[in-house]
Parts: C-alpha cells; sequence; structure tokens
C-alpha cells in the first residue's frame, strides 16, 4: 500500500527552522502498531495522521515511541497540508476532531504569506508540589515552578533559559514526563524550551502545545492579549500569540520540505498482529 507523506516545518520562518513533522493523510485508519511503526520509522517529534469524516477531521499524533493527546506544531503542518499544499477544502479554516476535543486552525496572511492560527483550550499553570531531583535534572534553579504541561519552570533572564544543558536521564526519570523552561525575552514577549525526554523527545524545537500554559502566563505577567514569542531551541521557532481566557491562539508559519510516498505492505500489519 502506498501512502501520500508530507514533511512541513512549523513554526518556521524559513526552511530548516522550526519544527518539522510529518503528515500522513489515511483514507481509512491503519491498525494503531502500523501508525506507531510509521512514527518510529520518521523519527521525528511528531508524526499526524488524519481521516475526513464528515466534512472535519479526526487527527493523531505520534512520537517514535508513544500516541501523545495533543500537538501544536504537528497540527498546524497538517493544517497548512489539508488548506494549502492538498486544497481538500476552499476555506480559511479547519476543524479537528483530537482526543484534546475540538481544535480549529484559521488560516491568515500577514505580510503577504499564510499564518496559521491554532485555536487551542488554555492550560494556566498552577502550583504544585514539585520533585526534590528537578533543579539537579535542569542543571539550575528555576526562580519558580509551576504545574502546566508538565513541569513550568520560569526563570529571570532569556540567557539562563538558553544556557540550560539538563541530563535528559534524570529528566526522564521525574514524575512528570515533559518539562518547559521560560523567561522574559529581549527581543520578544518571551521565550521559552521544551525537554520530553520521557517521551523520545530529549529537546522539541518548537512546542506548539506549551504554549496553552506559556500564554495565559506571560499575558498575566505582563498584562497584554496578544505576544510575541521565540522557541530558542536550536532551531529555534516564531509564534504570534493571544490569550482569549478559555482559549488561545497560537500561530505560525509553515515551510514544505518534501512530499513523496511510502510504501507500507499489508502483509506487515498481519504479520505484526498473529
Amino acid at each position: 500500500m502506498e501512502l501520500p507523506i508530507y514533511q512541513v516545518d512549523a513554526f518556521a520562518t524559513a526552511l530548516f527552522r522550526g519544527n518539522p513533522a510529518a503528515v500522513c493523510p489515511l483514507e481509512k485508519w491503519l491498525p494503531d502498531e502500523v501508525l506507531q511503526a510509521i512514527a518510529a520509522e520518521n523519527n521525528l517529534a511528531e508524526t499526524a495522521f488524519y481521516v475526513r469524516e464528515n466534512g472535519r477531521y479526526r487527527i493523531r499524533w505520534l512520537t517514535p515511541t508513544v500516541e501523545v493527546d495533543l500537538c501544536g506544531h504537528a497540527t498546524l503542518a497538517t493544517a497548512s497540508v489539508i488548506l494549502d499544499i492538498r486544497k481538500e477544502i476552499p476555506g480559511p479554516r479547519v476543524v479537528f476532531d483530537s482526543r484534546s476535543g475540538e481544535l480549529a486552525v484559521e488560516r491568515a496572511e500577514k505580510d503577504g504569506r499564510p499564518l496559521y492560527a491554532l485555536d487551542f483550550p488554555a492550560k494556566p499553570p498552577a502550583e504544585c508540589a514539585v520533585h526534590p531531583a528537578l533543579e539537579t535534572a535542569l542543571g539550575a534553579k528555576p526562580a519558580r515552578v509551576l504545574a502546566g504541561l508538565g513541569y513550568f519552570c520560569v526563570f529571570d533572564t532569556e540567557e539562563e533559559v538558553r544556557a540550560l544543558r539538563p541530563n535528559m536521564d534524570r529528566l526522564a526519570a521525574l514524575d512528570q514526563r515533559v518539562v518547559t523552561a521560560t523567561g522574559p525575552g529581549r527581543d520578544c514577549d518571551f521565550v521559552s524550551r521544551f525537554f520530553a525526554p520521557a517521551v523520545g523527545i530529549p529537546e522539541d524545537p518548537v512546542t506548539g502545545s506549551a504554549h496553552t500554559s506559556l500564554i495565559p502566563y506571560w499575558s498575566a505577567r505582563l498584562g497584554k492579549k496578544a505576544m510575541f514569542g521565540r522557541q530558542v531551541s536550536a532551531r529555534g521557532g516564531e509564534l504570534w500569540c493571544e490569550d482569549r481566557g478559555a482559549r488561545v491562539s497560537i500561530a505560525g508559519r509553515a515551510v514544505k520540505y518534501l512530499e513523496g510516498t511510502i510504501q507500507v505492505p499489508v502483509t506487515y500489519w498481519q504479520t505484526s498482529a498473529s
């Protein structure tokens, strides 16, 4: 069986920046073990699979090792495939059904180029108990630790966030699967980094889902609704953000890197299931 595949750099203003995601359109769902094998073979932070159902789309996201409940950059990449690469629907808005409920992405123009805005539920960070090994695992002491999408570690400066060199084995052994580090930005409202070695992603280049906590935190701290953030990983990413109360808007650009087909013999899942 031949399946189409696209690789898109999400939250990227140019090729080889942002966060690469694979996107696989499907006519119907394949067995879970086949989806996981494809994601492992792609060896990207996430592979998104989608099926069109009743005029909407069902989306699922898999890392090389597990399925996850929410992934921003792969959702943005999928929207760019549906709206601009494959042109499956005429309108500027696509709605997904997912493990995290209904998710919408709207295409707009900014400076003559497409900008895709994710409409995600907000997850404001809250007070939490802190694992005693967190500071050692990070290799630095945060000014404050909250719980958002995992641990939410606030630093006083952008330089501290950029200088982090965490011990990935120790991070993976914590009681939370992921860690966000953030601080005020020099030429933006805030910066962030995201570590998830427990789910096979030592450092994620750009993490849309982490901004469901970053946006409400920085909106409250800065006293503003519209913000611009940078994820200061090695590849880097740019995000136009808006706090909308119970929801957040997370917008970015998308750049197609490749388009092709993959070969998945039907005998593969028949053999693996036996």
